[in-house]
């Protein structure tokens, strides 16, 4: 490929139009680092000043502009000896930006957000051929590259374990195994990689090297940390060690333990594989469980088809009380599923009721998840929300499994939230639960009702009342030292985002992503956490950190799985943020994910975020035209779904495309001024500017 490409993992590199640039090429050192600093930097463009600060920090302000000027017209030089274009590779003006056809970095990054949103192991092999070596060897003791150095290595040993984990679901026992090897072989004491090698070990029949890996890991472990194996570790080696007249069984075992673990991760192909490779050796006893949890896999990919295959086999098989109780769960999933609803209903009641006689606390969870999910799909959700407090009172505040209930409600009120139809008296209807809850002495109906009452609020512009109904939500949380309550401080860090306080917004992530990290519902707080930071980013402009964001969202999901409906607004913010990068292939991308839940959900709210994205992956495309009408779709939607601030935003950004239309940007302006959003306002008036 012609042009300018930078290669920067495993050593520095150049080349011009496929000419390799040679090291006594470069007679400044700073020069070359100036190139390495806009290689790395997002959208390849930095400020003199940031510049002149990494490489000349004991220089005045007129040195340091001296030597940076010396540097760019060696780097201008060394790239294009032709004088009549060696502006083509670096333009200048306050901001020095590269023009660079291919960087390495930037690809092993989008490369990677593409697998983790694709799950495709080809695609993670890709991704791991484009990391020959850490970053800038050469440099591994200047600052600037200390912290991208170990930034990537670890985004590179993420992608290792992610994709060990595909590959082990799948039976590619060696190309698991491999890829674990070389997660160990730079970190001995990562003790997820160890137990999954000492899992494929022990899966292949290589009893002895499973040990052999657990004795490595707690050695390791003592010289780095001086601390033991987990408890999961430690029960996997035990397992290991005395299954060694067991074979078949400890097979089965160690492959239901794979389908577990992606099944949590949200990967349901590769945990049907896996459920499927422990049938194949389980015990009489275990093949029930193993059909019910291989049909719940399947529903989670909307297969209802194969999925009633193995919910036959499993309501063939031998159960006991709770176990039959869990399958009528799944049952009543799948009759959903066939648009049986009321069959559904009386399936999740009965195994509800099971639950109750015969469950441990994480299905009379399950159970009550069933039951709010069902109530979603017959249109009865509100309804029965208020029947389940009456029926738990207090008594639900007491169990920390019951907490999670409410995080599924969460979930379900964001379709109201947005839904067309039923946002407008969602306000009255947290009111009414509020009331109820008070009532009942329900302290965790109270704070999901606060929350709900507060999230309407903000949505439809009431900023002076949302804050106290959420800190209240976020006060009864913490009153119950509960693990849930994640929903509270993401939307109060939304909200000081909108207002322009950075400040409070990164304190209010901070919490809300220490609860996430223990939550047993992180798969629907990651998206909406990272969403909220990446909005942030984007409003005091800076879309590098945004992208950064983005990309820690796709890792959160590949490892603990993600909610579509919860996680929506990070899509038209991605796009915004590739979008100011120039980056059209990032934009495009989170324009089509946009576009996916928009088509799941189909209400004004959605497909203005759709839209929104749309007029993003436009802008960067170059088509302003099409850019300017899809935000101005943008903006009759957010109206339609009654939210001013998104709507005034997109008002914003359709007059950012055409500059002129000094009406639409007033528009923007009052909205922006009414809700007390001064930040947006001079973004708006910025854009237009600009």
């Amino acid at each position: 490929m012609d042009g300018l490409r930078i290669r920067l993992l495993g050593g520095f590199a150049a080349s011009v139009d496929g000419r390799e640039i040679p090291d006594q090429a470069w007679h400044l050192r700073k020069a070359r680092n100036v190139l390495k600093l806009l290689a790395l930097a997002p959208g390849h463009r930095l400020h003199r000043e940031q510049i002149m600060d990494v490489l000349w920090p004991d220089l005045d302000g007129a040195a340091a502009a001296n030597q940076l000027r010396k540097a760019v017209h060696e780097v201008r030089r060394v790239l294009d000896p032709d004088p009549e274009a060696v502006y083509r590779y670096v333009e200048s003006g306050d901001l020095l930006r590269l023009n660079a056809t291919w960087v390495d970095v930037e690809e092993f990054e989008n490369g990677a957000l593409r697998a983790r949103r694709s799950g495709d192991p080809a695609a993670y092999e890709r991704v791991v051929a484009l990391y020959p070596g850490d970053l800038l060897p050469e440099d591994r003791y200047e600052e600037w590259a200390a912290s991208q150095q170990q930034r990537l290595r670890s985004e590179f040993l993420a992608v290792l374990g992610e994709w060990a984990g595909l590959l082990e679901a799948r039976g590619d026992l060696d190309g698991a195994t491999a890829a674990l090897r070389r997660v160990l072989d730079a970190d001995a004491a990562d003790e997820q990689a160890a137990a999954s090698l000492m899992r494929l070990h022990a899966v292949a029949g290589r009893r002895s090297e499973a040990l052999r890996a657990y004795t490595t890991l707690c050695a390791a472990l003592r010289a780095d940390i001086g601390a033991e194996p987990g408890v999961h570790t430690q029960r996997l080696y035990e397992q290991i060690r005395a299954g060694r007249t067991m074979e078949p069984t400890l097979h089965a075992e160690l492959w239901e333990q794979v389908g577990d673990l992606r099944a949590s991760a949200g990967d349901a192909a590769s945990a049907r594989a896996a459920y499927e490779s422990a049938l194949a050796g389980s015990a009489t006893e275990d093949r029930g469980r193993l059909h019910r949890k291989a049909a719940e896999v399947l529903l989670m990919r909307h297969d209802s088809a194969a999925a009633e295959d193995h919910l036959r086999q499993a309501e063939r098989a031998p159960a006991g009380d709770a176990e039959a109780g869990r399958l009528l769960g799944i049952r009543a999933t799948w009759l959903c599923e066939v648009g049986r609803y009321d069959d559904a209903q009386r399936a999740a009641e009965a195994s509800l009721r099971s639950a109750e006689r015969h469950g441990t606390p994480d299905d009379l969870a399950s159970a009550h998840e069933t039951l709010a999910v069902v109530g979603h799909f017959r249109g009865d959700w509100r309804a029965g929300l208020h029947s389940e407090i009456e029926r738990l009172g207090a008594a639900g505040d007491t169990d920390r499994e019951l907490g999670r209930i409410f995080d599924i409600h969460h979930c379900i009120g964001q379709y109201h939230l947005y839904g067309d139809g039923l946002s407008d008296d969602v306000e009255e209807y947290a009111r009414r639960t509020l009331t109820l809850a008070t009532e009942r002495g329900a302290q965790r109906a109270q704070a999901f009702a606060w929350c709900l009452l507060g999230e309407s609020l903000l949505l439809h512009g009431r900023w002076d009342e949302a804050p106290g109904c959420l800190e209240r939500s976020a006060e009864i949380h913490a009153e119950l030292g509960s693990n849930s309550g994640v929903l509270p401080w993401q939307r109060l860090a939304e909200l000081a985002a909108a207002r322009g306080d950075s400040a409070a917004a990164g304190t209010a992530l901070r919490r809300g992503m220490a609860i996430a990290a223990v939550s047993p519902m992180s798969r629907h707080a990651w998206g909406r956490l990272y969403a909220t930071a990446a909005f942030d980013a984007v409003e005091r402009g800076d879309p590098g950190e945004a992208v950064r964001a983005v990309r820690a969202a796709a890792a959160a999901a590949a490892r603990d799985g993600d909610c579509p409906s919860c996680s929506a607004m990070l899509n038209p913010v991605a796009a915004e943020a590739f979008a100011a990068l120039g980056d059209e292939a990032g934009a495009r991308l989170h324009a089509a994910a946009a576009e996916r839940v928009a088509g799941m959900f189909g209400s004004a709210a959605w497909q203005a975020m759709a839209e929104a994205a749309h007029g993003s992956a436009a802008l960067a495309a170059g088509a302003t035209d099409s850019a300017r009408a899809r935000f101005q779709a943008a903006v009759a939607l957010y109206d339609r779904a009654g939210q001013p601030f998104w709507a005034a935003r997109s008002r914003a950004q359709a007059a950012a495309v055409a500059p002129g239309d000094p009406e639409m940007i007033a528009e923007a302006a009052v909205t922006f001024a009414r809700l007390g959003a001064p930040r947006s306002l001079r973004n708006a008036q910025g854009m237009v500017a600009s």
